[in-house]
């Protein structure tokens, strides 16, 4: 079962600008890879996996000079923005083939930086963590403060930071975990406080 969990996000200026340039980067990876992509499957060549294209579009061009600021931000959501587009990728595919349940889904498409909903997600191997004072500590952005409604019933597997169209931030936490189980005396969710 995953449980997920949306908090208001609130950071400073500084944050705030490391967030811009971790959404900045997060798009421009993905729509590197959406041409890349787009050029294989017009001239009929494999679809190139999202190792080749970390490889390619993330370490390598970290060491151009065009695209060194990509260094600039933690690695993780570069590659999560990947793996988010073979998700989009597959889903499309799938939508063709008609295996896919639901409406059809159309091809990815790029993202423009004058999106108003923008957001980045940090896996646990990102080196992400709450802080003792319930402050969001994220690699290469610093701590955020969080308000917290609830109280998490465990550590969650993986963190997306979004900002919305009105300019503010949220957390929205993902939870692995077993369904919860119902007490017959109470009748109430462990999950309620």
């Amino acid at each position: 079962m995953e449980l997920r969990c949306t908090f208001r996000l609130e950071p400073g200026p500084g944050a705030r600008a490391s967030l811009a340039r971790a959404f900045g980067c997060a798009r421009v990876v993905w729509n590197d890879a959406l041409t890349v992509r787009r050029a294989a499957f017009a001239a009929g060549l494999p679809f190139p996996r999202t190792a080749e294209l970390s490889k390619s579009l993330i370490t390598q061009a970290k060491r151009t000079t065009q695209r060194a600021w990509l260094a600039d931000v933690s690695s993780v959501p570069l590659q999560q923005a990947l793996r988010d587009q073979d998700r989009a990728w597959r889903a499309f595919f799938d939508s063709l083939k008609g295996s896919r349940k639901g409406a059809k889904v159309g091809a990815p498409a790029a993202e423009s930086r004058k999106d108003s909903r923008q957001s980045v997600r940090f896996t646990s191997n990102a080196g992400w963590k709450i802080t003792p004072a319930g402050k969001l500590s994220l690699p290469k952005i610093g701590h955020i403060p969080v308000r917290w409604s609830r109280q998490l019933p465990c550590t969650p597997s993986s963190v997306t930071v979004i900002r919305d169209g009105a300019g503010r931030y949220f957390v929205r936490t993902s939870i692995i975990s077993s369904p919860p189980s119902w007490s017959e005396k109470t009748n109430r969710s462990p999950w309620r406080h």
